[in-house]
């Protein structure tokens, strides 16, 4: 069976000389409690025959509430996370996290309960220098700074 396949956007902007990237505090309960490594860039699984920079597009939409932003999508490859593929553009632009108004999922919770809850996708969004984000994003999306850092 193929992995799954997911894409997204690492929006950056520069400010006082230094790049910045807006990333994601992953929503639910499992990641309520933990902030290093508990970030990730707006991204989620294509459609079937989606073309991926289409699908990080719609997830970026679906996951902060906002339009993608427009500008020079430039394209910073695939990592392999928790059995999945992503791929990754980056594209500079701005926005306030106060405009968030990140999509739902639904899960059991309590596990085994039997009742479904709904939860953020994102529970919040923030700007972190490189230096930052490489402490906050999850370990299998950080080669995407470094990719980042090699297109600027």
């Amino acid at each position: 069976m193929a992995a799954k396949r997911s894409a997204g956007l690492l929006l950056f902007r520069r400010r006082d000389g230094e790049t910045e990237v807006l990333l994601g505090h992953m929503g639910g309960p499992f990641w309520a409690k933990k902030d290093a490594a508990a970030w990730s860039l707006p991204k989620g699984e294509l459609d079937p025959d989606e073309p991926p920079e289409a699908a990080a597009r719609r997830e970026f939409t679906e996951e902060l509430g906002l339009p993608a932003p427009e500008g020079e999508y430039r394209e910073l490859g695939e990592v392999k996370q928790s059995g999945k593929v992503v791929t990754a553009w980056a594209v500079e632009g701005d926005l306030d996290p106060a405009d968030v108004v990140p999509g739902t999922f639904e899960m059991e919770w309590p596990p085994r309960s039997g009742r479904t809850q709904e939860f953020p996708e994102v529970d919040r969004a923030e700007w972190f220098t490189l230096d930052m984000a490489r402490e906050k994003l999850v370990v299998g999306q950080r080669p995407f700074l470094d990719r980042l850092t090699a297109l600027l």
